[in-house]
């Protein structure tokens, strides 16, 4: 069953973040997920939520996303997000 990651991100150092965004790409592919959202406009409808940065991807199932956030293949990337952002990040599985 599909997977999701949603991801909020309030970024404090655009430049380093530019870097993260040049390498994940290919990182997610590797564990053939894909981007849904990418830093889209949001409009809140409802609540107080207003992120910053919205990225939503979608994996074949939650294992292969757990795969995909734990692999030494992304680990470069995430390691400067972390230094160049306040993530929040879940994984959920999809509805069939």
């Amino acid at each position: 069953m599909k997977a999701y990651v949603i991801v909020e991100i309030t970024i404090h150092d655009q430049e380093l973040y530019d870097e993260y965004k040049k390498l994940t790409p290919a990182t997610i592919a590797a564990y053939d997920g894909k981007f849904l959202v990418r830093g889209a406009k949001t409009e809140s409808l409802e609540g107080d939520w207003n992120p910053q940065r919205l990225v939503i991807l979608e994996f074949p199932s939650v294992d292969r996303a757990k795969e995909w956030w734990s692999s030494e293949g992304y680990s470069k990337a995430k390691a400067i997000r972390q230094r160049a952002a306040i993530t929040k990040m879940l994984v959920v599985e999809g509805f069939e």
